[in-house]
């Protein structure tokens, strides 16, 4: 009797989706010079800004796949326990606190600088070798990291010259996962370099980031053993537009990688690997997650296995049975549309409702 109706008539409602490769604390302005001047209050606060901007387009779980800056505490932890307890408006989040890197890798805020400057080490994700590996991996789920990231090869907008070439070892990896796996938590591989993403697979990731330079036998081995691809490929787009303000550095690894990348994700979309939702924001600008979508279709996917993606795909990765339906008995996590997106997959851009355990953000 005491039942609230919300009329919705002529909407369409879906699950609310799900973005698995988000980095909350950041925003993209051709670069990350910021995240080693700024303190973890002020990451804080960007990432709280940043967070209401996501559940606002309709995304009601995250995975924050590594906070950017470099201080002793983790921010996404935070945020995720603010989150579970109603304290701010934020998706709900699963946090891996900071990315593991080889030292000069892609994950060392560092590289650039002069010598001295910022030392970095295990805490901060910073290793060499399965020592440090081991002392890295337990920090962060100690304080509270529910995934863990590494950094499987070089990337893209860091200023390392190859993009993808190989960083962690397979000694360091195989230790980090299995570090992980007696927490019963999982690890994610940021990984464009052939060699870097096969090597991931055989250590026992449970998602590629990127697969940029993915090939037939990466195919193969993310099928036998059911990884999961996160192509994160809208950002594209986003970097062309920005490419002169980027480092020459990161602006000529740009205009090798992505095109490369957008061929390799239609071999695993015809091939059928396993893919999850990601945008790898902010560099699609975050509260713009659903460009994504578009960008997967322009590469062969279907409107319905895009849509998936960021439901059912995403829920089945992280192990989650409570989500990515509209199912009686699930998390009342619930968003509505102007039309289709099976008929009009834009309309998941512009969102206009928004309930998250039922209560409701936006209408």
């Amino acid at each position: 009797s005491d039942a609230k109706v919300i009329d919705l008539k002529g909407k369409i409602l879906l699950p609310g989706l799900m973005d698995m490769h988000v980095h909350l604390d950041g925003d993209f302005e051709g670069n990350f010079d910021y995240v080693y001047k700024e303190s973890s209050s002020e990451g804080t606060i960007r990432a709280l800004i940043n967070a209401e901007k996501t559940l606002m387009a309709g995304f009601t779980t995250i995975r924050n796949i590594g906070q950017l800056h470099i201080t002793p505490e983790l921010i996404d932890v935070a945020l995720a326990q603010a989150s579970d307890k109603g304290l701010i408006k934020s998706p709900r989040i699963i946090p891996s606190g900071h990315m593991i890197s080889i030292n000069g890798g892609h994950g060392d805020i560092s590289l650039g600088l002069a010598e001295g400057l910022v030392n970095l080490g295990p805490v901060d994700g910073i290793i060499n070798g399965k020592y440090d590996a081991l002392e890295a991996v337990r920090y962060q789920i100690k304080h509270g990291a529910k995934f863990i990231k590494i950094h499987a090869t070089a990337g893209v907008l860091s200023l390392e010259d190859a993009v993808g070439a190989q960083q962690l070892n397979s000694e360091e990896m195989k230790t980090i996962v299995d570090e992980a796996a007696r927490h019963h938590i999982k690890v994610a591989a940021h990984a464009h370099g052939t060699d870097g993403i096969i090597a991931a697979i055989n250590a026992g990731v449970y998602s590629i980031e990127h697969g940029s330079l993915l090939d037939d036998e990466g195919i193969r081995l993310m099928k036998e053993k059911g990884v999961y691809l996160i192509p994160t490929t809208g950002l594209s787009g986003v970097i062309n537009q920005m490419i002169d303000k980027m480092n020459p550095v990161t602006a000529k690894k740009a205009k090798y990688i992505l095109p490369l990348a957008k061929e390799n994700l239609r071999k695993a979309i015809k091939s059928n690997v396993k893919i999850a939702f990601g945008t790898d924001t902010p560099v699609i600008p975050h509260g713009q997650n659903a460009i994504e979508f578009s960008a997967m279709m322009a590469c062969g996917m279907s409107a319905t296995d895009a849509i998936k993606t960021a439901t059912t795909n995403a829920a089945e990765m992280l192990g989650l049975s409570d989500r990515g339906e509209l199912k009686e008995g699930l998390l009342a996590d619930i968003i509505a549309v102007d039309s289709n997106p099976i008929n009009d997959i834009k309309t998941l851009e512009t969102v206009t409702f928004v309930m998250k355990g039922g209560v409701v953000y936006k209408n």
